[in-house]
């Protein structure tokens, strides 16, 4: 199993931010099955003000860059999900051109030691 750090920002607006979290205090079902097909077995969102942190495990075959998206083609409901919750989104400055959430390096792991 592989941890994953990836980051985003909402659009920097109280009403945007409340209704993004409203959003996940009652996800999708669909959307939860999806992101399991797909070998991701927990997820954890954290925010900071309008910046977010998508925190993930997922098997060692895993490529977000390859896989992360299959979840949105397991059910049309997923696929909603992700074009509506984009409209709360945008890229951080750091994004490559084909990033949304941007992918963060891993510089600390306790169980290095």
């Amino acid at each position: 199993m592989k941890s994953f750090g990836q980051v985003l920002d909402l659009r920097d607006d109280p009403e945007t931010i409340a209704k993004y979290e409203e959003y996940h205090r009652n996800v999708w079902p669909e959307v939860i099955a999806s992101l399991k097909d797909i070998g991701i077995e927990r997820m954890e969102i954290f925010r900071v003000g309008n910046h977010l942190f998508m925190y993930y495990t997922a098997p060692d075959g895993f490529d977000p860059a390859r896989d992360f998206q299959g979840y949105t083609e397991r059910a049309p409901r997923a696929k909603e999900w992700n074009d509506l919750m984009s409209t709360f989104q945008q890229k951080v400055a750091e994004a490559g051109p084909d990033d949304w959430w941007t992918p963060g390096k891993l510089v600390f792991d306790s169980n290095w030691f």
